[in-house]
């Protein structure tokens, strides 16, 4: 979890979903689009290490929703042991 606090404000976004696409550097959010055409996003941290997925999204707005909420929130959660 500290990873993604650490790594998640400081992401760059590179989004698959675009023909011709430019490959950013890491720490990187990865928006692409699975076998079903659901949206999804990876978290890739400086290391190249996928550290945090997101769910299916039928709209890529909703996928880039969702990382926004991540870069927003991550830095104050609040982590619980289980």
């Amino acid at each position: 979890m500290e990873s993604v606090r650490k790594n998640a404000v400081a992401a760059n976004l590179e989004d698959q979903t675009v023909e011709g696409f430019e490959t950013q550097k890491n720490p990187k959010f990865e928006v692409y689009q699975d076998k079903k055409g659901e949206y999804r996003f990876r978290l890739k941290s400086s290391n190249g290490q996928i550290i945090a997925v997101g769910e299916g999204y039928k709209a890529k707005a909703g996928c880039l929703n969702g990382i926004e909420s991540i870069k927003k929130n991550a830095p104050e959660a609040d982590v619980k042991e289980v």
